[in-house]
C-alpha cells in the first residue's frame, strides 16, 4: 500500500472513530482510550502513551498509557525537562519527534541509559498536544525495533495529538458551562470567571447565610507582584503570557475548599475558599496558592520567577455584605504588598485604616504625575577640591494641596507600589530638559544635570526613544544629562538592559550607579557595561573617618573605582572631617549639606553666579 492510500486509510478510521454516537458520548477519560487504542492498532507499534504538562512547563506527567494485546494503565510517571532539555525544547517549540533510532538520536537519547534499553523501546514518535500557544501535553509511541517513520504515520499522530487538544478544549468549556453561561459570566483573556460572576456568587452565599443556611467563607485577593515592571522591561506579550500563565495554575490547582476563581483586574484574581472539614487549614491553602504562583514561568527559552501577594477576608466577621468584603480582601492584600510582597495578609481594622489613606493618596499622585504638579529642586556636587560646582543632581519634590511638603521617602515609595515610577521618572527627565533650556535661553550655564532613575524605566526598552525626543523637544544636548541607577537594576544579564544602556550612550549621555555597595553587582557588570561613575551611598559616609568599617567599605569602592576606570562621587558630606578624610583619599566628586541643601532653579543660577561659564562644565 503507497502512502497517499495508507494516509487515507488512517484519516478514514479516525473519522469513523470521532464521528461515532458511541465516542461522541463518552467522557474524556475514554476518548483518550479510544484513541490510544486505534492510534496502537493501525500504526502496529507496541506502546501509545499520552502525558500532560505540569506546572512551569518543566514535568510531563503520564495520563494514561495502551500497550497491544495488554490493555490500558495509569501509572503515575514523569519525565522532567532537566534530564531531557533537548526532548522538551522540540515539543515545546511544535516539533515532532520521529525517532526512528531513540538511542542515537539528539532528542531522545538521553532516554537510553534509565528507560530506553529497560523498557526495550528502540524507535519513539511523539507529537506535542497545545491548548491554543500553550504546551499542554505530548502523543507519545514507541516501539521494540528501529522503524522509519513514515509521512502519513506522522500525519497521523498528529491528527491524534490535535484531536487531544480539542477534547481538552471542549471539556474545558463544557465545565464552564455548566457553571455560568459563558460569554456574560466569564474573563475573554483567561476563560475564568469575571467580576460580575465572583459578585454573584458572594451574593448567594450571602443570602444563604441570612435564610439560615450559609457558612462562613474566605474571599482571598490576589495580585501578581510586579507585573508593571514585566510589562515594561519584556514586552505587555510577555506580561500577557504570565497572566495567562497564572490563570491556568490557579483554575487547575488541586485544592480543598478551592470554590470559585475569578480574574477581577489586568493582574488580580479573586478565590472563594469554603474551610473543608478534616482538610488542612487556611494557612495551608495560602501556602499552596503562593508556591503554585510562585513556581517558575517558561517563556520561549527564558524562565521567569513570578510571584503574588494575597489579602484574606473572612464572612461575616470582616463584612456582612458583598461590597465590604472585596474592599477588605483588597485592602489586605496592599498592606500585604507594603509588607514585602510575595505573602499573605488577613484583613484587621487598622489595615482599613491605613488602606482608605493609601488609596486616597495614590489617586491623588497619580494626578499630580497627570498634571505635571511635581516640581524639581537642584543639590551641587563639587569638585574634589570642594570648591566648584560641576554638576548637580535632580530630585523631585511634591507639594501637596493639603497635606503640604511631602518627603520623598514618603510618596516614593507609594509610587514604586502603584506601579507610577516610570511616569514619575518621565516627568522628572522633562522638568530637567525644560529648565537646561530655560538657562540656555537666559544665556546661563548649566552643569550636567543627573537624574535617578527607577528599575521600571531603564528596563523599559522604549526608554532611549523617550529620551531622545525630550532631546529633541527643548534642544539638549545629551551631554547635559547624567542617568543614576541603583545597583540592583544591572545585577541580571539582560541583553535588552545592554542594548538600553548603549542607545544613552550613544546619544552622548553619561551613566552613573546610585548608592553603591548596597546592591549585589558583579566586577563583570561593572566592567562590561557602559557606566563612568559609582556614587559612595550616604550609609558609608555618615560616620567617616570615625567608624573604621566605613572607613576600609569607602577605600575599598575608591580601589575598585581606580582599577575599573570610574569616578567618583561621595554623597552625604556634612562636616570638614568628612571633607579632609575623603580629599586626602582622592575622591573625585563631593555632594552634601555642607556646600549646599537642595535648591530651586532660581536659587541654584544664583549660586552658580553669573561669571560661571561652559568651561567649568
Amino acid at each position: 500500500m503507497d502512502q497517499t492510500q495508507t494516509f487515507f486509510t488512517y484519516h478514514s478510521a479516525l473519522m469513523q472513530l470521532i464521528h461515532s454516537q458511541a465516542f461522541i458520548g463518552q467522557g474524556r477519560p475514554q476518548k483518550l482510550e479510544s484513541l490510544s487504542v486505534l492510534c496502537g492498532d493501525m500504526l502496529r507499534v507496541d506502546r501509545v502513551s499520552i502525558w500532560t504538562v505540569g506546572i512551569g512547563g518543566d514535568v510531563l506527567s503520564q495520563e494514561l498509557a495502551y500497550r497491544r494485546r495488554q490493555g490500558h494503565d495509569r501509572d503515575p510517571l514523569s519525565i522532567h525537562r532537566g534530564q531531557h532539555p533537548e526532548y522538551f525544547e522540540a515539543l515545546n517549540t511544535a516539533k515532532i519527534i520521529d525517532a526512528g533510532d531513540a538511542a542515537a538520536d539528539p532528542r531522545t537519547r538521553s532516554f537510553s541509559q534509565n528507560y530506553l534499553q529497560a523498557a526495550g523501546v528502540a524507535s519513539m514518535l511523539d507529537a506535542p498536544i497545545f491548548d491554543g500557544s500553550r504546551f499542554s501535553g505530548v502523543v507519545c509511541l514507541e516501539h521494540g525495533r528501529t522503524r522509519r517513520w513514515e509521512l502519513a504515520d506522522i500525519a497521523f499522530v498528529s491528527a491524534i495529538a490535535d484531536t487531544i487538544s480539542l477534547i481538552n478544549t471542549h471539556e474545558a468549556w463544557l465545565n464552564s458551562r455548566k457553571e455560568l453561561d459563558y460569554i456574560t459570566h466569564h474573563d475573554d483573556f483567561t476563560g475564568l470567571l469575571n467580576q460580575r460572576s465572583l459578585r454573584n456568587h458572594i451574593k448567594r452565599l450571602i443570602e444563604h447565610k441570612g435564610a439560615g443556611q450559609g457558612e462562613p467563607f474566605a474571599l482571598l485577593w490576589i495580585d501578581i507582584d510586579k507585573l508593571n515592571t514585566i510589562n515594561n522591561g519584556m514586552g505587555l506579550h510577555i506580561g500577557n503570557e504570565v497572566v495567562s500563565e497564572v490563570a491556568a495554575r490557579l483554575r487547575g490547582m488541586l485544592l480543598p475548599g478551592k470554590e470559585l476563581v475569578a480574574r477581577v483586574g489586568g493582574d488580580e484574581f479573586a478565590m472563594i475558599y469554603r474551610f473543608p472539614k478534616d482538610v488542612g487549614t487556611m494557612h495551608g491553602a495560602i501556602d499552596t496558592i503562593l508556591n503554585t504562583i510562585n513556581h517558575p514561568i517558561m517563556v520561549g527559552e527564558q524562565k521567569l520567577q513570578v510571584t503574588a501577594s494575597i489579602g484574606v477576608s473572612f464572612f461575616p466577621y470582616d463584612g456582612e455584605d458583598m461590597s465590604t468584603l472585596i474592599r477588605h480582601s483588597e485592602s489586605a492584600m496592599y498592606h500585604a504588598k507594603a509588607s514585602g510582597r510575595r505573602q499573605a495578609q488577613y484583613f484587621n481594622k487598622d489595615i482599613s485604616a491605613t488602606a482608605k489613606a493609601r488609596f486616597l493618596l495614590e489617586g491623588q499622585l497619580l494626578a499630580a504625575i497627570e498634571q505635571s504638579a511635581l516640581s524639581v529642586v537642584y543639590q551641587p556636587i563639587l569638585a574634589g577640591d570642594g570648591r566648584r560646582i560641576v554638576g548637580a543632581e535632580a530630585l523631585v519634590r511634591w507639594q501637596h494641596e493639603t497635606l503640604g511638603f511631602m518627603s520623598p521617602a514618603e510618596f516614593l515609595p507609594l509610587a514604586y507600589d502603584a506601579g507610577l515610577m516610570a511616569a514619575l521618572d518621565q516627568q522628572v527627565l522633562e522638568i530637567v530638559c525644560r529648565d537646561i533650556q530655560h538657562a540656555m535661553a537666559k544665556g546661563l550655564a548649566m552643569p550636567p544635570v543627573a537624574v535617578n532613575l527607577s528599575a521600571d524605566s531603564i528596563m523599559d526598552p522604549r526608554l532611549p526613544d523617550r529620551i531622545w525626543a525630550l532631546l529633541q523637544q527643548y534642544r539638549v544636548e545629551g551631554e547635559q544629562l547624567e542617568l543614576e541607577v541603583i545597583e540592583d537594576v544591572i545585577k541580571g544579564d539582560s541583553q535588552a538592559l545592554r542594548n538600553t544602556l548603549e542607545e544613552l550612550v550613544k546619544m552622548g549621555i553619561k551613566l552613573s550607579i546610585d548608592d553603591f555597595g548596597t546592591g549585589y553587582s558583579s566586577l563583570f557588570r561593572l566592567k562590561s557595561l557602559p557606566f563612568t561613575k559609582l556614587k559612595i551611598d550616604r550609609s558609608f559616609t555618615n560616620d567617616l573617618p570615625h567608624d573604621a568599617d566605613d572607613c576600609a567599605i569607602t577605600l575599598s569602592i575608591l580601589g575598585l573605582a581606580k582599577g575599573l576606570g570610574l569616578q567618583v562621587v561621595a554623597e552625604g558630606v556634612e562636616s570638614q572631617a568628612q571633607e579632609s578624610w575623603l580629599q586626602h583619599q582622592g575622591c573625585d566628586y563631593l555632594q552634601g549639606f555642607k556646600y549646599s541643601r537642595p535648591l530651586s532653579l532660581a536659587e541654584f543660577w544664583q549660586r552658580m553666579g553669573p561669571a560661571r561659564g561652559m568651561a567649568e562644565r
